[in-house]
């Protein structure tokens, strides 16, 4: 019961002001965000797949906010679950099988356990941004695509809004 109070959390917490500590300290003391200041903060336009900042980045979990460019291939992650919600655009989506695929948009929670094959083969309206929150804390490394031949997370096509 413990990862839906964590998700409580970060979603109130959303709402109000951003610290001054740097976003990815490993802290676990009480920090606010501006989450659609933050949104708004990432780029117009990427040459990758998609551009996150995080707000926090401890053991126990890890949250950000990140803006999709490109379709995301199938993958899945080993260490995590992982809740999305959607702070603006629209898009496709799919869970465990392609023919699970539906639309979803602002104000909607996307939801699955560690190793879940997911999704987001059509951007529908732009800017597409989630805020994330990973539990446990996901290691950027920690993407693996079911086809081999669509690279590693290594190669991919990701980057902190940090390093633009």
């Amino acid at each position: 019961m413990r990862a839906p109070t964590l998700l409580a959390f970060a979603l109130c917490v959303g709402a109000l002001t951003v610290c001054d500590a740097s976003p990815r300290e490993a802290t676990n003391r009480p920090r606010r965000f501006k989450v659609n200041e933050i949104a708004a903060s990432l780029p117009d336009s990427s040459d990758k797949v998609l551009v996150d900042q995080y707000m926090t980045d401890t053991v126990a979990a890890s949250s950000r906010v990140f803006r999709v460019f490109k379709p995301l291939l199938p993958h899945h992650h080993t260490q995590c679950d992982e809740y999305l919600y959607v702070l603006s655009g629209r898009g496709t989506f799919w869970m465990e099988d392609p023919k699970n695929q539906t639309d979803f948009g602002p104000g909607e929670l996307l939801y699955f356990s560690k190793n879940t094959v997911h999704s987001l083969p059509d951007i529908l309206e732009s800017p597409v941004v989630f805020m994330s929150l990973d539990i446990p804390r996901r290691d950027p490394e920690d993407m693996h695509f079911e086809d081999p031949e669509h690279g590693s997370a290594a190669s991919w096509g990701h980057a902190n809004s940090d390093e633009l």
